[in-house]
């Protein structure tokens, strides 16, 4: 498995990690046997970075994560958690006072004294751009209950925004052969900053694996079902904000993309992500243990040619870029 750093997170990464929000809910049931399972393939085939957030099923996922590793003290792993969700989505509700809360109740979740990284997660736009907020991480960094802190986000402007304060040590944020904007400012901002980049929803919520038709259809409690339209939350986050039908048909385009260089397509699409300058870790989530492995061999793919990129950028001119560019 390959690494990356960032001067400011200060620390060796996996450039696949493993995102854990399936672990908690939104995707269906997922056992904690099996839940455990896919930890265990994960942590074997060289994944260092979970992550997670105190949302993810009320805590589930955090649960399950401290269980795991308190059971496996040996393990090195990088534990990046996310707060701010538990509440009304009200910019005066992120301060300090609330931030030890949260922050409180993941350390016990997650059996630990020190996160090893807290990310706001998608909080109301005016937070990012709040210097208050700022200074109340630097004191929970100051005080021990945190090692760093970061942002997740929904769009490349609160991106930018965020990476110019001088504590922040990491920009979560969507990016994929879907969702290709963030290259054009923030990758490059972030690595000239020495900012982490953690790239979620990498394969559009599983259109990029080709294994999805028009006729797919998920269960209730998948998010794939109950946020297409953006009910829920941002809609971006499902499908990376895509139509569907028109996610199928350029998936079937991307998948004899990964056939021409031997890979499968989530494999290829993984191992596109890592190898892009300026991201440290690709965060793609795994419900058996089959997939858990197949995730991480993508740290491990040769580099990929040139002119793949270049019909990567193809695809999405031609399907996605009028509808997705200049929303996100």
């Amino acid at each position: 498995m390959d690494t990356r750093n960032a001067a400011r997170i200060g620390k060796d990464l996996s450039v696949i990690g493993l995102g854990t929000w399936q672990l908690g809910a939104d995707w269906g049931d997922v056992s904690e046997a099996d839940a455990r399972a896919v930890l265990d393939a994960s942590v074997e085939s060289g994944v260092t970075v979970f992550d997670t957030a105190d949302v993810y099923g009320d805590g589930r996922s955090e649960q399950i994560i401290g269980g795991y590793l308190a059971d496996n003290p040996g393990l090195d792993i990088f534990v990046a958690t996310k707060m701010g969700r538990r509440e009304e989505q009200d910019p005066a509700n992120f301060t300090l006072a609330k931030f030890r809360e949260w922050t409180d109740r993941s350390r016990a979740n997650l059996r630990v004294d020190t996160l090893d990284l807290v990310q706001l997660h998608c909080p109301p736009t005016p937070v990012f751009s709040t210097d208050a907020v700022y200074e109340a991480l630097d004191t929970l960094v100051a005080d021990g209950a945190i090692a760093r802190y970061g942002v997740s986000v929904e769009t490349e402007e609160e991106a930018l925004a965020a990476i110019a304060h001088p504590g922040l040590a990491s920009v979560q944020i969507i990016v994929n052969a879907f969702r290709l904007k963030p290259l054009e400012r923030v990758l490059p901002a972030a690595a000239d900053a020495g900012v982490a980049i953690i790239t979620r929803v990498p394969l559009a919520s599983g259109l990029l694996s080709g294994k999805y038709t028009r006729d797919t259809t998920f269960a209730a409690n998948d998010h794939r079902t109950f946020n297409r339209h953006g009910e829920s939350f941002d809609v971006g986050e499902t499908f990376s904000g895509v139509d569907f039908e028109q996610g199928v048909a350029a998936a079937g385009e991307f998948s004899a993309l990964a056939a021409s260089v031997g890979l499968s397509p989530s494999v290829a699409a993984l191992a596109w992500l890592a190898q892009l300058p300026g991201v440290t870790t690709v965060i793609p989530g795994a419900r058996s243990v089959e997939q858990a492995r197949a995730n991480a061999s993508a740290g491990s793919v040769a580099p990929l040619p040139e002119s793949f990129g270049t019909t990567v950028t193809d695809i999405y001119d031609r399907y996605f870029r009028e509808a997705v560019h200049g929303r996100w």
